[in-house]
């Protein structure tokens, strides 16, 4: 089945075919717009994908060298999202599905993810432990099987990569703040300030990162904004650091406890090399095997929701044209 996988939850604007085998193409349209405002804009976010959503959809069959008349099953995410953004992929999802008479299929976001480590490593198979980190979610989950899975520990506050760029926006230095501050970081040390680790203690998979965001404020705030400038790269490989560590003894921890020897790795913060790297360094000497997946499929792509989307129809799990967004969708 060749099925085309539509992804709009955010400020992404993402198609892509995939057979089954392999991902035919991944178009993915990032909107610019937002970073003159240190965040995205839903309203301005949703008139992008407007914009975008049909010539990012022409540019992807044109790279799997298809035609619509070829696409034989839609993948879409619902949820979780931005309700004007997600509304954009799931009119223009079921519009084509009801002109080419094709079934049509909900992607959960956070599910798509997940099997971006597929398309990553086509050997994997449950169970294993996966984290994802973004800009809106940080969890531990448990996934027993494709479509079960158990969230064994979520962060009560911020998440890892709105930490990033809070932080990012704090110290000026633009956004997303991710992307910056690991660049930044590379030319500082990390351990130049002892910034805090939050819930360390043993058995506890909660994450909480407001904390550490107040930390580096004090910070800054105690050195001035001479020090500050001075010292950025200081500041943002101690951030990181930081965050990394409480990342990493966490999700390990959880996959020692389940007894798991697969961890992958999931969201736009699991692109950061940094972090992929500690991974594999406390990893390999437990014999835990880490995938993850390039930059393309960390981030919101339309290939990981194409191939969640791909497993669901050729096993019989269609939605119908009532399809609706989910702002707060969660993964179980």
């Amino acid at each position: 089945m060749i099925v085309l996988g539509i992804e709009t939850s955010c400020d992404d604007t993402s198609a892509a075919v995939y057979d089954g085998k392999q991902l035919l193409s991944n178009v993915i349209s990032t909107q610019l717009i937002h970073r003159k405002f240190g965040g995205v804009v839903p309203e301005l976010a949703s008139r992008a994908h407007i914009q975008m959503i049909l010539p990012v959809i022409r540019q992807a069959l044109q790279q799997a060298e298809i035609t619509e008349k070829d696409i034989e099953g839609i993948a879409v995410t619902y949820g979780p999202g931005l309700a004007g953004s997600l509304l954009v992929g799931l009119s223009v999802a079921k519009g084509m599905a009801l002109s080419l008479n094709v079934p049509i299929v909900g992607v959960n976001h956070l599910e798509g993810h997940i099997w971006g480590n597929q398309l990553a490593d086509s050997e994997l198979t449950p169970p294993f432990i996966v984290l994802v980190v973004s800009g809106g979610h940080t969890q531990i989950v448990y996934a027993e099987a494709w479509g079960a899975y158990r969230i064994l520990g979520s962060t009560r506050d911020d998440a890892a990569g709105e930490a990033f760029d809070k932080v990012g926006k704090l110290l000026n230095i633009g956004y997303p703040g991710g992307p910056i501050i690991e660049k930044m970081a590379r030319e500082g040390q990390a351990d130049a300030i002892r910034f805090p680790r939050a819930f360390m203690e043993e058995d506890n998979y909660e994450f909480s990162f407001s904390g550490l965001k107040t930390a580096v404020l004090n910070h800054v705030q105690a050195i001035g904004p001479e020090q500050t400038q001075l010292n950025l790269a200081n500041i943002c490989a101690s951030f990181q650091q930081a965050v990394i560590d409480v990342l990493v003894e966490k999700t390990v921890s959880a996959a020692l406890k389940m007894g798991i020897s697969t961890l992958c790795l999931a969201g736009g913060v699991s692109a950061n090399k940094t972090l992929q790297n500690r991974f594999r360094e406390k990893c390999d000497p437990l014999q835990i095997h880490v995938i993850a997946p390039p930059p393309s499929l960390c981030t919101d792509n339309g290939g990981m929701i194409a191939c969640a989307g791909y497993a669901k129809l050729t096993s019989g799990q269609y939605s119908d044209l009532s399809l609706s967004p989910h702002p707060s969708l969660s993964l179980v």
